[in-house]
């Protein structure tokens, strides 16, 4: 039997443990597939998706010193991303909070871009114009708390 990354193969399923199911190829190899590789949507508990004794059709992902890990959902076609209601346990907090580098952010794929209608000269003028006016006040703020620091401190002395 070819135990190769990439193997396509039929087995039972031997015995399943809260963190996978181990699955009977042979009589001489014995593969695990973890919780997170029985399928497309998030599983909480595996015994709702395999039963010992079932026959399954798995994917060779790994067969390093001896282990054999396996795959159920790499075999099946992928989910369409859609309009499906959105877990609300998983995702970027509503109130702000989550850090990409945090367990409770997870990276949305952006939404096509739709080609915008190009700019008139009208448009394109005022968004100058707002940027230059939003930069001037900018610089003028930080100039007045500049000079008020300096006639603060000269008066101390």
């Amino acid at each position: 039997m070819e135990l190769t990354v990439g193997a396509i193969l039929e087995g039972k399923v031997k015995s399943i443990t809260n963190f996978g199911a181990f699955v009977s190829l042979d009589e001489n190899h014995v593969g695990m597939v973890h919780i997170s590789e029985v399928a497309n949507a998030y599983v909480s508990d595996i015994r709702q998706h395999l039963t010992e004794g079932q026959d399954v059709k798995v994917m060779v992902i790994g067969n390093e010193n001896g282990k054999i890990n396996l795959s159920i959902k790499r075999l099946e076609p992928k989910p369409q991303r859609g309009n499906a209601p959105r877990n609300n346990n998983r995702g970027p907090r509503r109130d702000g909070e989550g850090h990409p580098n945090s367990g409770s952010f997870r990276r949305e794929r952006p939404a096509p871009v739709q080609a915008a209608a190009p700019k008139t000269a009208d448009q394109l003028f005022e968004e100058k114009l707002k940027a230059f006016m939003s930069e001037s006040d900018s610089k003028i703020s930080s100039i007045k708390q500049y000079s008020d620091h300096r006639t603060r401190g000269s008066r101390r002395r």
